[in-house]
């Protein structure tokens, strides 16, 4: 459903309102000691019984965070790599940022939760990034994601609140995701790039060492102020120091955990291991203890320096058959093997090359399927994938406050829509947004799909044209409840959107009086309502044959002719607004006229009835005005200085206008009347501005003009 949800929402709304709280949700997956606990899966002997560089050994939380992750990755496929880039990204650097405190800050279980989603979207997302971007950005990723993981990892003032368990499975995925980052670029960039993580990562047992030598001073009488003590270290570096800390320091940072990070390391960046890591040498010899404490017949301590295994499975554990290629990592998860650079090929992604199984320790390489071995994986190209006009409004988009309910109109081109060879009179967007009806003077009705294409500058062609009408129709929009389109040209037709099949048409009862406005009643209700020319208004329900009512509007006098109608939101009472200005309001249920009033001095254009018995009528005066429905004077009125107002639609609480001078105006219905407006560029906007529609959830416009074409903006 989320999948189906993020298609269908567009970029923008997926991003603001799916992305953003299935990231949210990442966080949550890991919170507690439960989520923290290594799975075991069967088949599997001691835990590094594979010298695969995706170390997984994946924590329950992990299971828990698929189908999180798999939605979010979904979200990547659909709208492409910026979506990582602009918004993954800087969330994870966000989670991981440390806190603004300077002094020891002890984590809470939102944030070791956090640490834990972090780094696990971060190595889904490297697969994910192409060569170049991923070298655009390791700087970022180094930065903003790795030194302030190992920060927190490595810390000797900050505990964990799940104890030993979480700072090992975080120091597990840490070890998996700079060992595959490595991979991917290759010994020469990890120098360059990642040779501040990487040491940080190896210090820690130095520290440790260090501090194992030295009694820590446990004076109570300076641990009453709250002061930690400081201790010296070889490097020359004075820091603090935790004392009850180092109890889980200890149990995190084993023989087992050193060996886990020398062998991959080792394996990875060959002799660059020299210049980037000093205390390579103590942290080798500490695998070598771990490997003679399991299995003390098969390893001398002795050669513990050539703990390089070689691609060939059959490596000697004895050190005799010393490889003659050290299987380096090349560039991109190639294997150099002597001059020869050797591609892995896809049948064997458990074994990427240079970490084969290490024999003597049990062969077995992780049970996991290719995907999530996978060094490298292309995003595929998506129709619907972000450039141009599209990302840059998406990266706006995504920035701003949720909590902003006014409408921004930034003239940003999104999307064209040719076809129509007449000027456009109406566009009605549907319920669910994703598709569009306009009607035109080429007596066709179309329905084009909106979902985002392009980079700003393609035109998208109709799914369907509806062409049994004998004249320009005036009128389109679409039945809720039974999901039909209603459109009029004089006479109404009631169609089916997926078919393009008549359902029905109302004829005018006398060709002389043809209909001149028509609207649909919201669900449940399924009539439609019009007036004639004779100012009377009917109600069909298309379910049945015939009229339901019929009442005569014009009550003695002669306002002329019935140019607008609207139905109030709970469809209990229908405005109709007449040429010569004057407006009456009735009453669905009863057929008794509730108030009529000379409510402008021209032609009324158009009218819509809002929540709250609120009632908003253009005029060709130039004036827009809001009325409560039973009360006497208007509670805001508006006037444009050039054009009549001729089309306008409502977003919440705000009227966007728009006026034949291209011009489109923001006001607000609460505040007193100040009116922001814009004139359409023409390299944006062509022609004459013939009708409007705004999308509310998406905050774009749709606008017709009188060549044929509409656009969509934002």
């Amino acid at each position: 459903m989320v999948r189906w949800l993020s298609a269908k929402l567009g970029p923008t709304v997926a991003s603001r309102h799916v992305a953003r709280n299935l990231l949210r949700l990442l966080t949550s997956c890991y919170v507690g000691p439960t989520r923290q606990q290594f799975t075991v899966s069967s088949g599997e002997s001691p835990p590094l019984s594979a010298g695969n560089i995706y170390q997984k050994r994946p924590v329950l939380g992990d299971i828990v965070s698929g189908p999180v992750l798999s939605c979010l990755l979904h979200i990547a496929h659909l709208y492409g790599e910026p979506v990582l880039t602009y918004q993954y990204l800087p969330y994870i650097s966000y989670l991981v940022a440390p806190g603004s405190t300077l002094g020891p800050s002890r984590l809470n279980s939102r944030k070791e939760a956090g640490l834990l989603a972090a780094v696990t979207l971060t190595q889904k997302i490297i697969v994910y990034l192409s060569d170049t971007t991923l070298m655009d950005i390791l700087p970022r990723i180094s930065h903003e994601v790795l030194l302030p993981v190992l920060g927190f990892l490595t810390s000797l003032v900050t505990g964990f609140p799940s104890g030993a368990q979480a700072r090992t499975v975080l120091c597990m995925k840490t070890i998996s995701l700079i060992a595959l980052i490595c991979l991917r670029i290759g010994q020469e960039m990890v120098q360059q790039h990642l040779s501040e993580p990487v040491a940080t990562f190896f210090q820690v047992f130095s520290q440790l060492h260090e501090l194992r030598h030295q009694d820590l001073n446990l004076d109570p009488t300076c641990r009453s102020e709250g002061q930690l003590p400081e201790v010296a270290f070889s490097d020359g570096q004075q820091r603090l120091v935790d004392p009850t800390l180092l109890d889980e320091l200890q149990k995190v940072f084993t023989l087992e955990m050193a060996y886990t990070i020398y062998v991959p390391f080792s394996c990875l960046l060959g002799d660059i291991i020299r210049k980037i890591i000093p205390n390579h040498e103590l942290v080798g010899e500490l695998a070598g203890l771990y490997l003679e404490s399991i299995s003390p017949s098969s390893c001398n301590p002795a050669i513990v320096e050539p703990t390089v295994p070689s691609t060939s499975p059959e490596w000697d554990p004895q050190g005799g058959g010393c490889p003659q290629d050290d299987g380096h990592s090349g560039t991109f998860g190639s294997v150099l093997v002597g001059n020869r650079i050797q591609i892995p090929t896809d049948s064997q992604p458990e074994n990427p090359g240079p970490l084969g199984p290490i024999s003597g320790l049990g062969g077995g390489t992780l049970s996991s399927g290719n995907e999530d071995n996978a060094l490298k994986q292309d995003l595929p190209r998506s129709t619907h994938g972000l450039s141009g006009n599209w990302l840059a409004y998406w990266q706006y988009e995504i920035g701003v406050s949720q909590q902003d309910a006014h409408f921004h109109f930034h003239q940003i081109r999104l999307q064209s829509f040719p076809g129509h060879s007449g000027a456009v009179k109406c566009v009605a967007p549907l319920s669910s947004e994703d598709f569009f009806l306009s009607g035109s003077k080429d007596r066709t009705v179309r329905l084009w799909p909106l979902y985002n294409y392009g980079d700003g500058t393609s035109e998208t062609a109709p799914r369907l044209i509806y062409a049994q009408h004998r004249k320009s129709v005036f009128y389109v929009g679409q039945l809720e409840a039974p999901q039909h389109v209603v459109s009029c040209d004089g006479a109404v037709h009631v169609w089916d959107p997926f078919t393009g099949k008549t359902l029905r048409t109302v004829e005018p009862v006398d060709s002389r009086v043809p209909l001149t406005a028509v609207a649909v009643m919201p669900a449940p209700h399924t009539s439609i309502t019009m007036a004639s020319s004779d100012s009377t208004l009917r109600f069909v329900d298309c379910r049945k044959p015939g009229l339901q009512h019929e009442f005569r509007l014009g009550g003695g006098l002669n306002p002329g002719l019935v140019r607008a109608l609207a139905v109030s939101p709970s469809g209990r009472s229908v405005v109709a607004g007449f040429s010569s200005g004057f407006m009456v309001l009735l009453d669905t249920r009863t057929g008794l006229v509730l108030r009529g009033w000379p409510a402008h001095e021209g032609d009324i254009l158009q009218i819509k009835a809002v929540e709250g018995s609120v009632l908003v009528s253009s005029s060709s005066d130039h004036s827009l005005t809001v009325w409560k429905e039973l009360e006497q004077k208007p509670t805001h009125h508006y006037k444009s200085a050039s054009d009549p107002i001729h089309t306008f639609d409502l977003y919440g609480s705000e009227v966007v206008t728009g006026t034949v001078a291209n011009k489109i105006g923001v006001c607000s219905l609460l505040e007193p009347p100040c009116q922001a407006t814009t004139k359409l560029s023409s390299e944006n906007f062509r022609g004459t501005l013939t009708s409007l529609a705004l999308l509310p959830t998406k905050r774009h416009l749709l606008l017709g003009s009188d060549n044929g074409v509409i656009r969509l903006l934002a």
